[in-house]
C-alpha cells in the first residue's frame, strides 16, 4: 500500500535568503532616473519635456514583498522544480523574470497540478489562492510558499466573520480575478454565500431587487456565474456584507456601499439596519495611496496628457487609468515599447479590452508637461526606462 504524502510544508514568512537576493532584485528592479527622481521633488526636465512623477507608484510592499519571496525560493532550492500557480502579480516583465529564473507556471499550456508532489516547490501568488486549490497542494504534499498580500488577507477575514455571522459577502470585484476566486471562496468555505458585482451600475441592480423593482428571474439572469452555487436572492440579500477586491476604484466601493446601506434602510428601516448590512474598510492602502496621489499630481500641476504605466490585466492600473482619464487625455501603456515614436503609441483606452495604436499623440512643438504614475505591480527599472523612452520621443519631433 502506497503511503499518502506528508502535510505540506508552508513558508509564510520568507525563506532568511532576503540578503542573499538583495543585490539581484536591485539589479533587476532598481532604476537609477527613479532614485534620481524621488530627490528632486519627483520632477524630470529634458529640453521641452518636463515630466511629473505621482508620489507614490509602483510596486507597494505587498508586491515588493511577493517578488522577494518568489527570488528567495528560487536560490532556496535551486535543484527542485518550482511553480507557480499563476502571474504573481500583473506584471509582464516581472514574470518574465521569473520564468527565465526556472519558475514554471501552472496555467501555461502543458502543466497540470494533478502532477505536482512531494519535492515540488508552489509559490502562491500575492493576490492568494482558492479554499479548493490550498487543500489539493496540500494533499498532494508540495512545499508551499505563500506571498499572499496583507491587504487580501484582511478582506478573507472580514468575509469569513460574514459567513459565520449569516451575512452574504457583496464583493465589489471582477468575477474572474485570481483575488476574487479567492475571496469569494473563503465565503463558501466559512458555509456563506456571495455575490459579485463589477460596478454601480451591477450595484443599482442589486439594489432593485432589494426594493422589489427587479424580478427573481431578471436577477439570476443577470448574475449566473457571478454568485455562489444555490444562490436565492429572496433569502441570500437579506442580510448583506461589503467586501471588495483590494485593486478596485477606491471611491466607487465606498459608493457601491452607500448605494446598498441605502437600499437596506429604505427596506427594512433605519433602527434595524445593522441586522441587515455591515461593511468593513477593506480598501488596500497602497491603492488608496497611489489613487490619491495621482489626483494630487492632478490638481497641482496643469498636464497635456498623464502616462499610466503597467499590465493590462493590473486592476490597480486600470483603475489609476480611470481616474486620469476622467480629466487629461491619458494612455495606459503596458511597457516601454509601447511608446514607438512621437507619432505612434500603442495603449488601451479605458474601457476596452484591447490594446488600439494612436497617431500623434505627442505634442510636435513647445513646451510639452506629462504626468507619470504607475501601477501597484510596476517595477522602478520599467518606470525609468519610460521616462528616458519619453523624453527622446520629445526630442525626435520636429
Amino acid at each position: 500500500m502506497v503511503p499518502p504524502p506528508m502535510p505540506s510544508l508552508i513558508f509564510r514568512k520568507g525563506l532568511d535568503m532576503k540578503a542573499a537576493v538583495a543585490g539581484e532584485l536591485a539589479q533587476d528592479y532598481r532604476s537609477a532616473v527613479v532614485d534620481e527622481l524621488k530627490r528632486t521633488d519627483f520632477i524630470y526636465r529634458a529640453g521641452r519635456l518636463t515630466i511629473h512623477l505621482a508620489k507614490e507608484f509602483g510596486f507597494c510592499y505587498g508586491v515588493e514583498r511577493a517578488v522577494d519571496y518568489a527570488y528567495q525560493t528560487r536560490r532556496k532550492f535551486p535543484d527542485a522544480r518550482v511553480f507557480l500557480t499563476g502571474e504573481i502579480i500583473h506584471n509582464p516583465h516581472v514574470n518574465e523574470k521569473l520564468r527565465a529564473s526556472g519558475v514554471r507556471f501552472l496555467d501555461a499550456p502543458g502543466e497540470a497540478i494533478d502532477a505536482l508532489g512531494p519535492g515540488d516547490v508552489v509559490i502562491l501568488p500575492a493576490f492568494g489562492v482558492s479554499v479548493g486549490l490550498l487543500a489539493q497542494l496540500d494533499r498532494q504534499g508540495c512545499t508551499l510558499v505563500d506571498t499572499t498580500c496583507g491587504s487580501v488577507l484582511n478582506v478573507w477575514k472580514n468575509v469569513r466573520r460574514y459567513a459565520s455571522d449569516g451575512f452574504t459577502a457583496l464583493i465589489h470585484g471582477k468575477v474572474h480575478h485570481e483575488e476574487t476566486r479567492a475571496t469569494a471562496s473563503r465565503a463558501v468555505e466559512t458555509g456563506g454565500r456571495y455575490l459579485v458585482v463589477l460596478d454601480k451600475i451591477e450595484a443599482r441592480l442589486v439594489c432593485d431587487f432589494i426594493a422589489g423593482r427587479l424580478s427573481s428571474a431578471a436577477f439570476a439572469d443577470r448574475f449566473r456565474g457571478s454568485c455562489s452555487d444555490g444562490f436565492e436572492p429572496e433569502r441570500d440579500l437579506r442580510r448583506v456584507g461589503l467586501a471588495n477586491q483590494t485593486t478596485m476604484l477606491m471611491t466607487e466601493s465606498l459608493e457601491i456601499g452607500e448605494m446598498v446601506k441605502a437600499e437596506m434602510a429604505a427596506r427594512y428601516g433605519a433602527g434595524d439596519l445593522e441586522s441587515h448590512f455591515r461593511a468593513f474598510d477593506t480598501i488596500c492602502s497602497a491603492t488608496q495611496d497611489r489613487q490619491d496621489a495621482v489626483l494630487t499630481l492632478l490638481g497641482e500641476h496643469a498636464v497635456d496628457l498623464m502616462l499610466v504605466l503597467g499590465g493590462y490585466n493590473s486592476s490597480n492600473t486600470a483603475n489609476l487609468a480611470r481616474i486620469c482619464a476622467a480629466k487629461v487625455p491619458t494612455y495606459h501603456v503596458a511597457d516601454v515599447s509601447c511608446l514607438e515614436s512621437a507619432g505612434r503609441i500603442r495603449h488601451k483606452p479605458v474601457g476596452q479590452k484591447t490594446e488600439q495604436v494612436l497617431s500623434d499623440w505627442l505634442p510636435l512643438s513647445g513646451p510639452i508637461r506629462v504626468g507619470l504614475t504607475a501601477g501597484a505591480s510596476t517595477p522602478d527599472n520599467q518606470i525609468g526606462a519610460l521616462i528616458l523612452r519619453l523624453a527622446a520621443c520629445a526630442a525626435e519631433a520636429p
